[in-house]
């Protein structure tokens, strides 16, 4: 791939270029600049800003003419200050940058969720160890993969005297003075405060919520957080589907409950929760009689009292796990499913504002071995500014009878698998990421500052995967 070009703009004076590649730069208004650089037909370039060279945002994404494309951005740079640009013309599928893995005190450590901070650093959150016996991890990173700090929580940090049992951290949410993990601690739902430059807790809540019960994943709700999860969990060393009800509480800004409501009607499992506009959107599994999953989403007012419902799904288990929205309210969502395929596939969806679905792919098993034999499971999903979505999942084998080689792949070495969506569904690239000595698997992802992806990657330890684009 190509350097990217780079050009500076001063908003006291004439623009200056400093590649030739960047023919010229126009300052249109105190927030606007025209930017024209070389381009070729049907190549996508990122745009990036940066005030000092060292570290650039991302602006846009331009798809390219022959020969020379003008672009019109919009500046976040103030007034008065140098301003660089950077345009890079978009590798697909994108070679990853780098990676790196932390490990905790147990025998092995999984990660869940993560997120993209602020700073421009990066927080993933999971556990130590293996059910029942766990402690949740959360591992904070910059932006260029070094460890800042990783704290490791349990009940002692409530008040008890032993570390206890079955600590989940299963998301994490960045507030303006603080991260809060969402998850479990011996067995009861918590909500944690952690300080953002040292990981040390600031308030650890716990709330006994019926049975054995979690929460899954927060969202700010004005004054309010609002969490949901499950309570009376039937299966209770099972992390991803714990057989339970959908459960969901409103919580003050202390981590304090105020308030509950059952969501057992409608999910067996919440698993994920966004605002919007004053209301509410909650996905996750939704429990039939006989016993079969489907993909779940409700909507419901800032009372919690429910606007409409939908569910999507087969004949068999259809698994949703994550949920993103863009920014015109559609509603992304991710899975595994069963229904209509040799074994577990990807299944994703993109619905309107009103919960009403526009596309479904299923895909899976991008390496070409027997499809009876390989698992593709999905677990988040983020709407992308071009109105798709980027995926990431594992796929490999689980089978003892079974094992094929194709070239350097195996079946049973698992790897990350990513797959990006355009607005339409259509597939615009997937990849596979991996170590020849490890087994990969995709937890998470989240959009970075710069325009790439941070993936969590489930390799016995807490792995970040970082890819300069999607």
């Amino acid at each position: 791939m190509r350097s990217p070009f780079i050009a500076a703009l001063f908003l006291l004076t004439l623009p200056v270029c400093l590649a030739d590649e960047i023919s010229d730069v126009r300052l249109l208004s105190e927030q606007q600049v025209e930017i024209t650089f070389s381009s070729r037909e049907g190549f996508l370039y990122d745009i990036h800003e940066s005030e000092d060279l060292k570290r650039f945002s991302f602006l846009t994404r331009i798809r390219g003419v022959q020969g020379q494309t003008k672009a019109v951005v919009e500046l976040e740079n103030k007034r008065g200050k140098s301003c660089f640009f950077r345009i890079n013309r978009r590798e697909t599928p994108p070679t990853a940058s780098w990676q790196k893995s932390f490990s905790g005190s147990k025998e092995e450590s999984h990660g869940h969720y993560i997120i993209a901070c602020q700073d421009g650093g990066f927080l993933q959150v999971g556990e130590t160890g293996f059910l029942p016996s766990t402690r949740i991890l959360a591992v904070k990173v910059d932006a260029a993969g070094r460890l800042l700090w990783k704290r490791e929580l349990s009940n002692r940090d409530n008040g008890s005297s032993s570390h206890g049992t079955y600590n989940l951290g299963n998301s994490v949410l960045e507030t303006e003075d603080g991260y809060l993990i969402a998850g479990a601690i011996n067995r009861n739902s918590a909500i944690i405060k952690l300080n953002k430059d040292t990981g040390q807790p600031v308030f650890v809540r716990t709330h006994g919520n019926g049975g054995y019960d979690a929460y899954e994943h927060l969202a700010l709700f004005g004054e309010r957080i609002v969490a949901v999860g499950y309570n009376n969990a039937e299966d209770r060393n099972n992390t991803f589907f714990a057989e339970g009800r959908g459960y969901m509480a409103f919580l003050n800004s202390a981590g304090e409950k105020t308030s509950g409501i059952s969501l057992r009607d409608d999910l067996a499992q919440a698993y994920r929760v966004a605002a919007l506009n004053g209301e509410l959107i909650i996905s996750g599994l939704a429990w039939s009689e006989d016993d079969e999953l489907d993909f779940a989403v409700l909507k419901l007012d800032s009372s919690g009292n429910q606007i409409w419902k939908r569910r999507f799904g087969g004949s068999r288990d259809d698994h949703c796990f994550g949920m993103d929205l863009g920014v015109d309210g559609s509603i992304f969502l991710t899975g595994h499913t069963l229904s209509g395929t040799s074994n577990w596939q990807t299944y994703t969806m993109k619905l309107d504002s009103g919960g009403i679905l526009q596309w479904e792919k299923k895909r899976g098993n991008p390496r070409g071995f027997d499809a009876r034999y390989i698992h593709d499971e999905a677990w988040g999903v983020r709407a992308t500014p071009d109105g798709g979505c980027i995926i990431t999942a594992g796929t490999g084998d689980e089978y003892e009878e079974y094992s094929e080689r194709i070239g350097s792949e195996r079946s049973d070495q698992w790897r990350v698998y990513m797959v990006k969506y355009g607005p339409e569904g259509s597939m615009e690239w997937q990849a596979t990421y991996g170590d020849p000595e490890e087994d990969w698997a995709g937890e998470d992802l989240a959009l970075t500052l710069d325009g790439g992806v941070i993936v969590a990657v489930d390799n016995a330890q807490f792995g970040f995967l970082k890819l300069p684009s999607y």
